[in-house]
């Protein structure tokens, strides 16, 4: 077997491996129209994702009209409990992910996981998909004291994973900051769900879809 540049590769999760959209976005519905706020499309809301799921609601009341604290942690409690009860209702990996994971894997690459998802709810969703087991390492938002954009979590990746050479493949600002803080080179997913253009995150490189992602690995660890 030809050597691979790269001991371990980390992903994030929603945008970048699996379009958790629309299940993310009936949550943030499901908190809105509870205090009468108008629903937001998926598009509006693909946006607010990656910073956790109080992030995202912020951004949504703030869109719709607004908030206070008392009203935050209500509606933040009520889109938690809906999402846990409906979290794998239309999500689905991006095409090619699986194709690209069991590539690395032949390669003898390690698979980890860090997202600023509660950690609960990534294992949940990763074992609705039958995907649990391919990962050397799970992180959640709430796995450490911090999550991205620090560089803790993507640190505490490399070290389960066993040390070594690695990069981390993400969609947002959150995953590229902490890659490169924590010394990774950080490939960006144009396809994932962007807050802004995907050529101003900085990112090493930018695939635009999961079967650029091993020549891309190849060309970064020349």
């Amino acid at each position: 077997m030809t050597h691979f540049s790269f001991d371990m590769v980390g992903f994030d999760l929603d945008g970048t491996l699996l379009d958790t959209s629309g299940d993310l976005a009936a949550a943030v519905n499901h908190a809105l129209v509870s205090v009468d706020r108008p629903p937001l499309t998926v598009e509006q809301v693909k946006p607010m994702i990656g910073g956790g799921a109080r992030h995202m609601l912020k951004q949504g009341l703030t869109a719709t009209g607004g908030y206070d604290e008392a009203m935050l942690d209500t509606l933040h409690a009520k889109l938690l409990a809906y999402y846990e009860a409906n979290i794998c209702v239309l999500t689905k990996p991006y095409p090619g992910a699986i194709e690209a994971l069991d590539a690395l894997a032949t390669k003898g690459v390690t698979l980890g996981i860090v997202t600023n998802k509660i950690e609960r709810f990534a294992r949940i969703v990763l074992g609705e998909l039958g995907l649990t087991d391919r990962f050397a390492c799970i992180l959640g938002g709430d796995t450490l004291a911090e999550s991205k954009p620090s560089p803790m979590p993507i640190r505490e990746m490399v070290k389960m994973c066993g040390g070594g050479r690695a990069a981390f493949v993400g969609d947002s600002i959150f995953d590229i900051q902490a890659a490169q803080a924590a010394g990774l080179p950080a490939i960006a997913c144009s396809f994932g769900f962007l807050m802004q253009p995907v050529a101003e995150l900085g990112a090493e490189a930018v695939i635009d879809g999961f079967p650029e992602l091993i020549p891309t690995l190849e060309r970064l660890g020349a």
